[in-house]
């Protein structure tokens, strides 16, 4: 089969490897792909977004399946265009995708249905907004409504920071036309928990239970990040939470997305919060989460690409989906200053171990070289029959990977040692 994968980061670089696995692939393009990628793919110079392009090359090169991966192109319609075609994809179409394009749209959801998730207000109204937070409860929860690469979150400790998140989505404009509508939210406690999970529309079948570590710092201080590290399985996702969550949320959703229309098949990943009084719903994402997919397919012992043509043709009960009962670590190293400004273009170099456990996510090749051209340059994973050795095997193999202004948080995966303690 010939497979194009489109995206360039690396979550990409992780689908692809797993891809790489089924003896009946005879290539993968990745559109656009990166440095790194390109020693397991074919990379070509075609941006994610670029639909008709996109189009265009799948159906020239006669690709016989698509796995669209970033959420920018599955809101904007990817999935639709190529099926349109005649070319099957893993993905949901647009219509499914908002339940990530648009946070007012997922809490309406939510709401409607019963979903258990945080009590919220939207507002379009700047006024209006910075009025209810004069006797909003506060710590609160400022989210813009639209995409922003996974950092359109304010968590605000005071009224103050509040307002000021307000006037940055909806006057600054700091993430674009994604601020014009927000959503002020309450604020919860409890462990987050990742869950990402298989669906056809009909069943859903979860994958290991991941944790992500988004604050830049150690101690989960600092901005927040794409995220800086993951580890799998998440300790607080005990098997009557997972068993609730099937119940109260996960089948819920699916029957919600039906119920509306919009009919969800791929990779839906549900964002929870255990709290003291269940599980809820912090966030939906349309796709596979980075870094979580870094730690969750290595865990797969199931073939990745039968699993997601029974997504595309609605076999998905009939199909196995194995996870081993091992442990997963995936370690960042990003370039300093990052998220805000870090400088890039600096030489990349790995140890031949690094090399085979690091997938790449900010990395061009420039005259045979690998130089960072990104925040998150690279995630190196291990696996290991304990937590413990999986985060120490981990760093181990993270030191080496070396350039210029390298950094990583020395803390990924404490937390969940701490579990239960």
């Amino acid at each position: 089969m010939k497979l194009l994968v489109v995206g360039g980061g690396g979550r990409e670089h992780a689908i692809i490897r797993c891809l790489k696995k089924n003896p009946t692939v005879e290539v993968i393009y990745a559109l656009p792909g990166n440095g790194g990628i390109a020693a397991d793919a074919v990379c070509v110079p075609i941006g994610a977004t670029e639909i008709d392009k996109i189009v265009a090359f799948a159906l020239e090169n006669q690709i016989d399946y698509a796995v669209v991966a970033p959420d920018d192109p599955l809101v904007l319609g990817c999935v639709d265009a190529l099926e349109e075609k005649g070319i099957p994809c893993f993905g949901p179409r647009a219509n499914a995708a908002i339940i990530e394009g648009s946070k007012v749209f997922a809490k309406n959801l939510m709401k409607k249905y019963g979903i258990p998730t945080a009590q919220y207000e939207v507002f379009d109204d700047m006024d209006a907004a910075l009025s209810y937070l004069d006797t909003a409860p506060i710590p609160t929860v400022i989210k813009a409504d639209g995409l922003a690469l996974g950092k359109g979150v304010i968590i605000a400790g005071t009224r103050e920071e509040a307002k000021t998140a307000v006037r940055d989505m909806m006057e600054g404009h700091i993430f674009g036309v994604s601020g014009d509508k927000i959503v002020i939210e309450e604020f919860l406690t409890g462990p987050e928990v990742s869950v990402l999970s298989f669906t056809d529309g009909k069943v859903v079948r979860p994958m290991v239970s991941s944790m992500d570590h988004k604050r830049a710092g150690d101690n989960d201080t600092g901005l927040n990040t794409g995220g800086m590290g993951t580890i799998a399985p998440n300790p607080y996702y005990t098997p009557e939470v997972a068993e609730r969550c099937m119940k109260e949320i996960f089948l819920p959703t699916i029957a919600a997305m039906n119920a509306e229309g919009r009919t969800f098949r791929g990779c839906l990943y549900f964002g929870l919060m255990i709290t003291p009084d269940g599980p809820r719903v912090i966030e939906y994402n349309c796709r596979f989460g980075d870094p979580e997919t870094q730690v969750v397919l290595p865990l797969l012992e199931s073939d990745l690409l039968t699993i997601m043509l029974a997504c595309t043709n609605g076999t998905l009960a009939d199909t196995e989906v194995k996870f081993s009962d091992k442990h997963a670590c995936c370690v960042i190293t990003a370039s300093a200053g990052y998220p805000v400004r870090y400088q890039k273009g600096f030489p990349i170099t790995m140890t031949e171990e690094a090399a085979a456990h690091t997938y790449v996510a900010g990395a061009k090749l420039v005259d045979g070289n690998l130089l960072t051209s990104g925040g998150r340059v690279t995630g190196t994973t291990a696996v290991a029959d304990s937590l413990e050795q999986a985060i120490r095997e981990a760093y181990r193999m993270a030191e080496g990977v070396e350039f210029e202004n390298a950094y990583r948080r020395s803390d990924i995966g404490k937390r969940a040692m701490q579990a239960g303690k």
